[in-house]
C-alpha cells in the first residue's frame, strides 16, 4: 500500500526504542537510571487529583465546548495576569488535548505546501515533524552558544526567505534549557512582523526557570500564537492537556479546526487542572522548581570533571544538552552502550538537532540527587573506558 508521502518526513524517536531497551533491562533484573524522558519523578500534585476525583465522582465527563471550559479558559487568562502582566482575553484560549493538540491546531491553519518555517537547530523533533505533515519546509538554523541557543532576530534576518511564512521558538527550549530574554523575544517578534510572517512560542516548560524570571510572549504581543502544557510545571503529564493563545481574528477557524480533530480535550483533565492554580498547589510547584535547580547544579558539578558539563547551563527546562565529541562520534552507539554497561539511560542528540546531533546527548535531571550521583559515578566509569 503506499502510504502518505508526508509520514516520510517524520523521523522515529529514538528516545523511545532507549526507553524499551531500558525496560527490557529492568525486566531482566537490572537497576536502571531513567534519565532518557521528560518527565519527572514527582507525581501529580495532590489538589489536582482530588480535583480530579471530584469531577469523577460528580459525573463531569461529557464534551465540554471544543474550545475548552469556560472557567478554565478564565483561570489561565488570570494566571498570565496575575505572573505575567499580560492581559489575554479567555476568547483567545483554546484548551487542547496536550500541547501537541495546540501545535496540530496552529501547524494546520498556518502553513501548507509551499510554506516554509525557520525554528532552531537542535529542537524539539515533533515541532518539525507537525509542520512537515501540514506541507511545509523547514529550515533549520544551527544555533551555538553565540545566539544562546536560541533563533534570535539576527538569524530570523539571515535566513527569511520570500517562501518564509512562520517562526517558531521554544522557551524554554527543549533539549537546551535556554531562553529567550524579553529584549531578545521582543527583537524576533518585530524581525518576523517587519517581513508580515506569524511566530509560534513554545511555551511548555514555563515556569521551570532558574536563573531568570519566567517570560510570556503574551505579555509582549497579541499578535503571536503561544503554546502551552499542564504537563511539564503543572505536572499532569498522563492528564493530556495543554492549551494555545492566538490572535482574536484566529480563534474562529482554529475553533472550526479544534471541532473536527478532536471535538474537545478530556473533561476530567479540565476541571482537574483548575485546581493548578490554586495557591495550594503553586506552593508544591514552586518547592519542585527548587529541587529540580538543585538537582541541574548537581549535575553540573558531577559532569564538569568529565569535560561533559555545557559551557552554558541551562536557564530552565529540566535537561542538560552535552557535547560528547571528546569520547564518541555517534551518540546513538554512545547511549546504547553507556546503558548495556552502566544501566544508565539517556538520549541521543540525533532526535533533536539535524546537525552535530551525532556529537551531543541530552540528560534529563528528572531522578532525586542520590539517582544523579550514582548516574554521573557510572558515566565517569564509563567513559574511562572510551
Amino acid at each position: 500500500m503506499a502510504w502518505n508521502s508526508r509520514v516520510d518526513h517524520v523521523a522515529p524517536f529514538r528516545v523511545m526504542h532507549l526507553l524499551e531497551m531500558a525496560q527490557a533491562r529492568e525486566a531482566a533484573g537490572f537497576d536502571v537510571i531513567h534519565l532518557e524522558v521528560g518527565e519527572p519523578d514527582f507525581a501529580t500534585p495532590e489538589p489536582i487529583i482530588a480535583a480530579g476525583q471530584a469531577a469523577l465522582a460528580s459525573g463531569f465527563t461529557r464534551y465540554t465546548p471544543a474550545a475548552g471550559l469556560p472557567a478554565l479558559r478564565e483561570a489561565i487568562a488570570g494566571h498570565y495576569a496575575e505572573h505575567f502582566n499580560a492581559n489575554v482575553d479567555p476568547a483567545r484560549i483554546l484548551v487542547t488535548p496536550g500541547a501537541s493538540g495546540a501545535l496540530l491546531l496552529a501547524s494546520q491553519l498556518l502553513v501548507e505546501s509551499g510554506s516554509r518555517v525557520l525554528m532552531a537547530d537542535p529542537n524539539y523533533p515533533c515541532n518539525r515533524h507537525f509542520m512537515a505533515l501540514s506541507g511545509a519546509e523547514i529550515d533549520a538554523v544551527s544555533v551555538g552558544r553565540d545566539s544562546g541557543w536560541q533563533l534570535d532576530a539576527a538569524l530570523i534576518a539571515r535566513y527569511w526567505r520570500e517562501e518564509t511564512s512562520l517562526a517558531m521558538l521554544a522557551s524554554p527550549s527543549n533539549p537546551t534549557g535556554h531562553t529567550l530574554s524579553a529584549q531578545q523575544l521582543s527583537a524576533v517578534l518585530a524581525a518576523v512582523a517587519e517581513r508580515e510572517g506569524e511566530v509560534i512560542v513554545d511555551e511548555i516548560y514555563q515556569g521551570l526557570n532558574y536563573d531568570d524570571a519566567p517570560l510570556s510572549a503574551t505579555s509582549l504581543s497579541a499578535n503571536a500564537f503561544v503554546v502551552n502544557s499542564f504537563s511539564k510545571y503543572f505536572g499532569m503529564t498522563g492528564w493530556r492537556l495543554g492549551w494555545l493563545v492566538a490572535p482574536e481574528h484566529a480563534v474562529e477557524p482554529l475553533t472550526r479546526l479544534a471541532q473536527n480533530m478532536f471535538l474537545a480535550a478530556p473533561t476530567p483533565s479540565q476541571h482537574a487542572a483548575l485546581a493548578a492554580f490554586t495557591p495550594e498547589c503553586r506552593a508544591i510547584l514552586e518547592q519542585r522548581r527548587e529541587t529540580l535547580k538543585e538537582r541541574r547544579q548537581v549535575l553540573l558539578e558531577g559532569l564538569a570533571g568529565l569535560g561533559l558539563a555545557p559551557d552554558l547551563p541551562p536557564q530552565g527546562a529540566f535537561y542538560l544538552w552535552l557535547d560528547i565529541s571528546r569520547y564518541s562520534c555517534d551518540s546513538q552507539d554512545f547511549c546504547e552502550r553507556l546503558l548495556q554497561e552502566e544501566n544508565v539511560a539517556i538520549t541521543p542528540g540525533i532526535d533533536f538537532a539535524l546537525r552535530g546531533g551525532e556529537h551531543h546527548v541530552r540528560i534529563a535531571f528528572t531522578n532525586d540527587v542520590a539517582r544523579l550521583e550514582e548516574a554521573v559515578a557510572r558515566i565517569a566509569r564509563f567513559v574511562g573506558r572510551l
